[in-house]
C-alpha cells in the first residue's frame, strides 16, 4: 500500500483483505476482476453503503428524513438499493428521475431540482408528480402554464439562494449571486405571485454548499438555513409542509483530512427538529445526502499495462485514467493537485516497494491517477485501485475523450 498516511489505512481497513488482497463485497480484487470480465472498472460495496445510512440513521433524529442525491452516483443498481435505505431521492434531470421512478417509490418522495430545467423536463416531472425544486419566478410561471396544459396540479417547492453560504465548503452552491435558485430577498414577490397560480406549494429547499469537513461551518448553515426558511414561511399562501435544509456532510479525500464527527452534528439536528416542530409544524425536515453515503464505499479498478522509467523516475501506465475518474486526476475542481488514497489491490503489502507515478494511457501529461506514491513493485496486470471513488467517477468523467473503452460498474 502507499505510505501516504491515515487515509489509506482506513479505506484499505474499511474493506477489509484475504490473501493479501483487498475485499469488495467479500470477494478478492483478483476474483472481482474476473467476474466483472474487464478492466478498468468500479466497483461498489453495498455492505459499506448499507452500514454508511445505519450508522446516520442511528445518529440523527427519528423525524429527519434522510433522502439520497442520486447525482453523486447515478448507477441503477445503487439508487435502487439506496431507495429502499432512505426516505427519498433527489434527482437533477429527467434521465436520473426515471431512475427514481423505476425504484418504484412513491413520487411525492421524490424531489427535482436543476437551474436549467426545459419544458420538457418540467411536463414530464408534471405528469410524474414529482416535487420540482424551482429555482426562477419564469421556471414557475413555465410549470403553471404546463400544469394548465395536463390538467394537472404541479406540486412545488422553491429552492432558495441564501445571502448566507457553507463556509469552508468545497463547492459552494449558496450566497452571493448564483445560477442557482431564488435569492432569498426575491421569494416573498414570488410567494405573492404563486398565490394566485394552481400550484401545490409545499416549502423550500436551500442548500449551501458540499464536502464540508468543518462540524462547526455545517452547524451554524444548518441553523441558518432553518432561521430563513421561518421567516420565508410567514410570507406563504399555505403552511409550509415541506423543509429540504441541504447537507454538506464531506468525507476525507487526502492526508491530514479527518473524518467528520457525527455527534455535534446530530446534537444540534435534534435541536433544529425540535425548534421545527413548534414553528412549522406541517413541515417535513429533509436532509439530502449524496457523497457522503456512497463515495467510500466505491473503488476505481486500472490495470497496469506498461512500467517504465525515465530519467530516474518509474511510471506505471494503467489502461484507465482522467477519462474514467476526472476527480482523483486532480482535473475536477482541484486547485493544487493531490493524490487520492491508492493502493495495489491485488498485492497489498509487500516488502519490496518502490515510488512510483501511476498515469493513464492518454496523451495528455494531465492523465495522472497517483503522483509519486509508494507501492509494492508493480509488473503489468497488477491491479492499482484508488479508493473513496463512489461518488462523482464514473458519471463525472469524460468517457469520450480520446476514444478509449468505457469502465463497466457493479455493485457487489
Amino acid at each position: 500500500m502507499s505510505g501516504e498516511g491515515e487515509s489509506l489505512n482506513a479505506s484499505a481497513a474499511r474493506f477489509g483483505s484475504d490473501d493479501n488482497q483487498l475485499l469488495v463485497g467479500g470477494h478478492t480484487l483478483g476474483d472481482l476482476a474476473a467476474r466483472v470480465g474487464q478492466t478498468p472498472f468500479y466497483a461498489y460495496d453495498r455492505r459499506l453503503i448499507t452500514q454508511r445510512v445505519a450508522e446516520l440513521r442511528d445518529a440523527i433524529p427519528a423525524s429527519l428524513h434522510l433522502h439520497y442525491a442520486i447525482k453523486a452516483n447515478p448507477m441503477p443498481a445503487v439508487v435502487q438499493l439506496l431507495s429502499g435505505l432512505t426516505d427519498g431521492l433527489d434527482v437533477a434531470s429527467a434521465a436520473e428521475m426515471q431512475v427514481a421512478l423505476d425504484t418504484g417509490i412513491a413520487p411525492e418522495l421524490i424531489s427535482f431540482a436543476g437551474p436549467g430545467k426545459t419544458d420538457t423536463e418540467l411536463a414530464a416531472a408534471v405528469a410524474a408528480g414529482v416535487i420540482v425544486n424551482m429555482e426562477s419566478e419564469g421556471e414557475m410561471r413555465r410549470l403553471a402554464a404546463i400544469g394548465d396544459r395536463q390538467g394537472r396540479r404541479p406540486v412545488v417547492s422553491i429552492r432558495v439562494n441564501p445571502a448566507f453560504e457553507l463556509k469552508t465548503s468545497g463547492m459552494k452552491m449558496g450566497g452571493g449571486p448564483k445560477p442557482f435558485g431564488v435569492d432569498e430577498e426575491r421569494v416573498p414577490r414570488m410567494l405573492a405571485e404563486l398565490a394566485a397560480l394552481d400550484l401545490d406549494f409545499r416549502g423550500f429547499h436551500i442548500f449551501g454548499g458540499s464536502q464540508n469537513l468543518r462540524v462547526e461551518a455545517i452547524v451554524e448553515s444548518q441553523r441558518s438555513t432553518l432561521e430563513l426558511a421561518t421567516r420565508l414561511a410567514a410570507h406563504s399562501p399555505v403552511p409550509m409542509r415541506w423543509l429540504n435544509i441541504g447537507g454538506g456532510l464531506g468525507i476525507p479525500y487526502f492526508p491530514g483530512e479527518k473524518p467528520l464527527d457525527l455527534a455535534p452534528i446530530a446534537d444540534n439536528l435534534s435541536d433544529l427538529c425540535e425548534r421545527a416542530a413548534r414553528e412549522l409544524p406541517e413541515a417535513t425536515l429533509v436532509m439530502e445526502l449524496g457523497r457522503y453515503l456512497v463515495a467510500e464505499a466505491g473503488i476505481y479498478v486500472s490495470e497496469v499495462v506498461d512500467r517504465k522509467e525515465s530519467r530516474g523516475e518509474v511510471f506505471l501506465v494503467t489502461n484507465g485514467g482522467l477519462h474514467h475518474h476526472l476527480a482523483a486526476s486532480g482535473n475536477f475542481g482541484q486547485v493544487i493537485r493531490k493524490n487520492y488514497p491508492v493502493c495495489l489491490g491485488n498485492r497489498l503489502v509487500s516488502p519490496d516497494t518502490e515510488r512510483v507515478t501511476v498515469v493513464g494511457p492518454l496523451c495528455t501529461p494531465l492523465d495522472i491517477l497517483a503522483d509519486k506514491v509508494t507501492l509494492p513493485r508493480a509488473e503489468s496486470g497488477d491491479l492499482v485501485v484508488i479508493f473513496q471513488s463512489g461518488a462523482y467517477g464514473y458519471s463525472a468523467s469524460p468517457h469520450l475523450f480520446l476514444s478509449h473503452p468505457v469502465p463497466a460498474q457493479v455493485l457487489v
